[in-house]
């Protein structure tokens, strides 16, 4: 199964009542978490996680609202004794924006490895996560994120049995390694039934509808996706900053054939957001208002 927490929901500023943009998940003892905004250390707190499992930091862009809590929660990391190496994962320009935001926080007892993202798209394997960074439509540089536990097909015990391969050889199958015994060459594919499938996170903040995000987000379990403004007045303020209205959003995860979506990054002007969602959800039933600390336990079918 998959934890996933919007630890924040606020865009361009923190509010009493809204953290700056921000989601973690857990999965099998290694947490993740997609940028850092302010106040991120109070939202893992409140939510009653842990910062030291973090091994993962993906970033989608470098503006503040998005990166700004980075230096006081790698301190808070640190002073967990943290020792275990962490991988960042950005746009280009990466090593060069952590190194600076470093300057107050130069000391840590743990290295952090950066990886820069390699063009418009670019995947990972981490920890168990197998994740997709895609390019989106900002007015800088921005990535949205896809996490994906993938779950390999059955253990065929018949098919083991009728090929005479050695008990103490299956557990190797299932991690896909070759086997070789008594002058024969066992394989996975031999004993491992089809994928089957697993749980698929798609999340993006800061961007216009892109055929990208709707690619990437295709037939995820959960879609989380900015929605700065609610007032459908403002469309044109949303194309001229490069954000989406909910309803965009909306039309989004339809096309994208999501499971569920919430929606996040709100402008600081928007007030009674829960009014709109009438209005979402005749686009995307299954649309839901993303709030601060908001949980989900994903499990496979």
């Amino acid at each position: 199964m998959l934890d996933v927490c919007l630890l924040g929901t606020a865009g361009m500023m923190p509010l009493p009542y809204r953290y700056l943009t921000s989601l973690m998940t857990r999965y099998n003892g290694s947490s993740l978490l997609i940028d850092c905004g302010e106040a991120t250390q109070i939202a893992v707190k409140k939510a009653g996680w842990s910062f030291h499992p973090i091994d993962v930091i993906c970033i989608t862009h470098f503006h503040a609202d998005h990166v700004s809590g980075l230096p006081g929660l790698l301190l808070t990391m640190g002073n967990a004794q943290r020792t275990e190496p962490l991988t960042m994962i950005g746009p280009k320009g990466l090593t060069r924006v952590v190194s600076a935001l470093r300057v107050i926080a130069p000391e840590l007892p743990f290295e952090i490895q950066c990886v820069e993202i390699e063009g418009q798209k670019q995947e990972f394997d981490l920890h168990g996560y197998h994740l997709t960074a895609f390019q989106v439509n900002h007015n800088i540089l921005c990535y949205g994120y896809t996490i994906e536990i993938r779950r390999q097909g059955r253990f065929l015990v018949e098919k083991a049995q009728e090929l005479g391969i050695p008990k103490n050889a299956w557990n190797m199958l299932q991690k896909g390694q070759n086997v070789e015994s008594k002058g024969r060459l066992y394989t996975p594919d031999m004993v491992m039934g089809p994928p089957r499938k697993g749980i698929k996170v798609a999340y993006c903040t800061d961007t216009r509808p892109t055929e990208s995000l709707v690619k990437n987000a295709s037939h995820s379990d959960l879609f989380i996706c900015e929605g700065m403004y609610a007032e459908k007045e403002k469309l044109e303020k949303a194309k001229q900053y490069k954000h989406m209205t909910f309803y965009e959003a909306a039309q989004v995860a339809k096309d994208a054939q999501a499971e569920q979506m919430w929606l996040t990054h709100f402008s600081p002007s928007l007030v009674r957001a829960e009014d709109y969602m009438p209005k979402v959800r005749k686009i995307f039933q299954n649309a839901h208002l993303g709030k601060d600390g908001k949980m989900a336990v994903l499990n496979f079918e």
